[in-house]
């Protein structure tokens, strides 16, 4: 008989380089069939500039390179997941670890995440789950987004799940399926002009605040194909870099403008997602940016539900978590109306300490 709970340690770092969240989770399934959870320590762990530094440069590596870092890095994540969990180290069933993207090009069936190998369950000293990407692709999915499954389960209660993070993606129900896919760039677009203004981040979106729409950058970003596709599709940073990162270098204006044109054309992009009257929850950092969330919910009537602090920054971690959980069960994480895969399975490298 399977368990009916389960503690658990989620990972996830995200492509905006925030940092390693690391959160405590705990789940149950009721005799009906229904999930729970509860966020136990969280705790985001701020990359040292070397470690910094070496994942922004990780594409420029070579193979030999790459696997070196991959190493290193899973020793990396296994060590600070196992001090994060001093003092209930000895309960917990696993670490849940989505690994940190360096390549994802799903159209090419490739996808690669640093730190998903042994060495991550030998530094941590247990069992392990990682590598949640992989099979989807290897089954003719995107392998993104894989956070529904978690919104279809333990969010049932929001029209859709909006996460605002190095990307936007969104799910929902629809028609008896779990629909999902990524919307646009966010924060990996937003973070990387602010710190042309000396900051890490616009902080509640002021710094766009103070600009100005220019209308013909936005009305390239609006006409790139990618928005033209329909689901499933998502998005890495090779499209920011071949497609976005052109129009915003060769467009003549301040950064402030620009800052202020690509905050517009998030809030367009994810207006165009949602039916009018709507309940959206919206986590990741992008729900921290005030002046994103006036403009999108200026856009059409929205009941958009910013929640808790705790949630809004580890909503990945631990649903990461619960995805490890699953596959710990043998029970499906990906589904295929999400990711166009070619059927519902259980994804997840388990690795045990020898």
């Amino acid at each position: 008989m399977k368990q009916q709970s389960y503690h658990v340690v989620g990972a996830m770092s995200g492509t905006s380089l925030d940092g390693l969240d690391l959160a405590e989770c705990f789940f149950t399934v009721d005799e009906a069939g229904n999930w729970h959870y509860r966020l136990g320590k969280l705790h985001t762990l701020a990359y040292p500039s070397q470690w910094e530094n070496k994942l922004k440069n990780a594409t420029a590596r070579n193979e030999d390179q790459l696997k070196l870092l991959d190493i290193e890095y899973a020793r990396f994540t296994g060590e600070a997941a196992r001090l994060f969990s001093e003092g209930f180290y000895e309960d917990l069933d696993a670490l849940c670890s989505h690994g940190h993207t360096v390549f994802h090009q799903p159209e090419r069936g490739y996808t690669y995440q640093l730190g998903n190998n042994p060495d991550l369950s030998e530094a941590f000293g247990k069992t392990v789950v990682c590598d949640f990407r992989a099979q989807d692709v290897a089954l003719g999915g995107q392998g993104a987004p894989l956070v529904p499954i978690g919104d279809a389960l333990l969010f049932l209660e929001y029209d859709y799940c909006l996460n605002l993070g190095g990307f936007a993606n969104v799910s929902y129900a629809k028609n008896g399926a779990r629909i999902a896919y990524d919307i646009c760039p966010v924060n990996f677009v937003l973070n990387r002009l602010a710190l042309m203004l000396g900051r890490p981040y616009d902080a509640g979106g002021e710094m766009a605040a103070m600009g100005t729409v220019y209308e013909p950058l936005l009305h390239d970003l609006n006409a790139l194909d990618f928005y033209r596709t329909t689901p499933p599709k998502s998005l890495g940073w090779e499209w920011v870099r071949d497609h976005v990162l052109p129009l915003i270098e060769s467009a003549p204006c301040s950064v402030h403008d620009t800052l202020r044109t690509f905050t517009e054309h998030v809030a367009t992009q994810l207006a165009l997602q949602f039916e009018p009257g709507s309940s959206i929850l919206v986590t990741g950092g992008g729900a921290y940016n005030k002046f994103l969330m006036e403009r999108l919910a200026s856009q059409k009537s929205l009941r958009i539900v910013i929640p808790s602090p705790a949630l809004i920054e580890f909503k990945e971690a631990l649903i990461f978590g619960f995805l490890g959980v699953l596959r710990l069960r043998g029970e499906a994480n990906c589904l295929a109306s999400v990711t166009g895969a070619s059927s519902d399975h259980s994804s997840g490298s388990i690795f045990t300490v020898k």
